[in-house]
């Protein structure tokens, strides 16, 4: 390839990292605050509660994130031509245009947060459950309730343990962001696979590559830095 080419290349590349990015924020947005809400939920005491958040946690770790994408961009034409299927979701999903970006996008998030939520929530369980219970009932001693006990001790030092496991999770999504060229959906690697045909060459995929090698270790310098902040009292 010509050094033309590659920079033409690399110009285009370029225009189709943010959509990778958009994955990987509104994914995090998402999936953090749902995690510790199923976190919260499979840690009631209320058994049905905890075994239907067990029975979520099991399916989504115990598929492949790429078959539950599949699955969510392929739901709905697939309700739309059953004719089991009960009036009111027809009802519902009459007007979804599956055809749109903005369909692709949503069903693409759906998938991606539900998956990362899952693993969030065990991570954020381990965190809650090593809290020792001495100090719920000292806070409890001096008159904090359940809230101010949770918001304002509990959840400090939680955020502190769990630093390093979510840091390697949010490390794999940024990976896990490629799988999105399955759908397909416009992003950084669906469009360096298109370029290898079109090049005869490999370099699009390799520079794919270095867009998530780059990430990747950015985002390891800043958790480092944010471990090192957060080891107080030690």
């Amino acid at each position: 390839m010509t050094k033309e080419q590659i920079g033409t290349l690399f110009k285009l590349m370029l225009e189709y990292i943010p959509p990778t990015l958009k994955i990987f924020g509104f994914t995090l947005l998402w999936s953090i605050p749902l995690g510790m809400i199923v976190a919260l939920l499979k840690m009631c005491k209320f058994k049905p509660i905890s075994w239907l958040t067990n029975i979520y946690i099991l399916i989504m770790r115990g598929t492949p994130l790429l078959l539950q994408l599949i699955v969510a961009q392929y739901s709905v034409p697939y309700l739309l031509k059953w004719e089991g299927c009960p009036s009111f979701i027809h009802s519902l999903l009459d007007g979804v245009d599956i055809r749109s970006a903005s369909y692709t996008f949503n069903m693409l998030l759906i998938a991606f947060v539900l998956n990362y939520a899952a693993y969030f929530a065990e991570i954020f369980r381990g965190g809650i459950e090593a809290i020792p219970k001495g100090q719920y009932e000292a806070a409890g001693a001096l008159g904090f309730s359940r809230m101010q006990t949770f918001f304002r001790i509990i959840l400090p030092q939680v955020i502190k343990r769990v630093v390093p496991a979510s840091s390697n999770e949010i490390i794999t999504l940024v990976k896990d962001t490629s799988l999105a060229s399955a759908i397909p959906y416009m992003e950084i690697m669906y469009i360096a696979k298109k370029q290898v045909p079109t090049y005869a060459s490999l370099l699009p995929l390799f520079m794919a590559g270095v867009f998530y090698f780059v990430f990747a270790t950015v985002l390891t310098l800043l958790f480092g830095y944010i471990e090192k902040k957060l080891s107080y009292y030690k």
